[in-house]
């Protein structure tokens, strides 16, 4: 049995799967975990990944204050 798909629903498939990868960049999953959890499975869980990781911290361990700045007075 064949199964035809639709290139447009694929194309879009892509490109939401691209922009869910995108937005999680800075997670713990990183581009391309988030981008493979949401072409793999769907961009809805994809997105339910996206908004249920952790920010990446980064090397000291701790998330950085967006009101403190860094450098002079």
């Amino acid at each position: 049995m064949t199964i035809f798909v639709n290139p447009w629903v694929l194309f879009i498939w892509v490109i939401a799967s691209w922009i869910i990868g995108m937005l999680g960049r800075d997670t713990r999953f990183g581009f391309v975990g988030n981008f493979l959890v949401a072409f793999l499975f769907s961009p809805v869980v994809g997105i339910i990944v996206l908004l249920a990781s952790d920010r990446w911290t980064g090397l000291g361990g701790r998330r950085r204050d967006p009101r403190r700045r860094s450098g002079g007075a």
